[in-house]
């Protein structure tokens, strides 16, 4: 009875027949090479749309390459996880478990970046689902709405949220030195701190400003120039970034 049990043949049987469950096990969803072709297709080209769009829509703000090339993969890749998974759901509880272990590391995005995420994982969602039609009707339409918005500039303010530093010399008053050109260029200002800097020698202004949309930013610069003794100003977007920081 034991040698009939270890003997090479019973062995072999043994290890066919496991090898065979696992490939039917992993085939009852019947996924066609066809529908994963399409699926791969159809979410690359609607994923190419939708980055070709924001590149237009971004092109004043500008935009990393990055993210561009993100919004083509994710489509695609969202596809295929969902045909893998089909209606299994001991694999979504799998992939959910695999996903939480990935921690992404990075600094909040803008809105409208977020929005764009969303966008393209609701594509491919759509494509994995089979609902290709749907998923290209879907796309275009909000395409095509995202760039009439921007061509109408919808929601855009007339004036910009500005954050402006004076540096001033200690034997200088710098109460009201400036409220008039202020009252001039903006349309609302406020002043939000007073610091000191090189050992008590220098006084830092901090005012945060409405500038107009007609303003000439370097005209108004110089004449804070003239007035603070050439020391340094910056004026920076109300986020700072050191990209839009114009510095004289």
């Amino acid at each position: 009875m034991l040698n009939s049990i270890a003997s090479p043949s019973n062995v072999l049987s043994l290890s066919s027949l496991d090898i065979q469950s696992l490939f039917s096990s992993s085939t009852d969803d019947n996924i066609s090479m066809k529908a994963l072709l399409i699926a791969i297709f159809s979410s690359l080209v609607l994923g190419l749309i939708i980055s070709l769009v924001y590149m237009y829509t971004h092109k004043a703000e500008g935009y990393t390459s990055s993210f561009v090339i993100t919004m083509i993969m994710l489509p695609v890749i969202i596809s295929v996880l969902i045909l893998l998974i089909g209606s299994n759901v001991a694999r979504a509880f799998s992939l959910a478990g695999a996903f939480s272990l990935i921690r992404f590391r990075s600094a909040p995005g803008d809105a409208k970046d977020i929005a764009y995420v969303f966008f393209t994982l609701a594509v491919g969602l759509a494509c994995g689902m089979g609902y290709i039609s749907l998923a290209a009707m879907f796309a275009i339409l909000l395409s095509l709405v995202m760039i009439v918005l921007y061509k109408v500039n919808f929601a855009s303010r007339k004036t910009t949220n500005l954050h402006l530093a004076v540096t001033v010399p200690e034997n200088m008053n710098f109460q009201g030195l400036f409220d008039d050109l202020l009252d001039s260029y903006t349309k609302s200002w406020s002043l939000k701190k007073v610091k000191t800097s090189d050992f008590g020698t220098l006084f830092e202004l901090h005012y945060s400003i409405e500038i107009k949309s007609d303003t000439d930013q370097k005209k108004f610069i110089d004449e804070l120039r003239c007035r603070n003794g050439n020391l340094n100003i910056s004026l920076t977007m109300k986020e700072y970034d050191e990209r839009q920081c114009v510095t004289m």
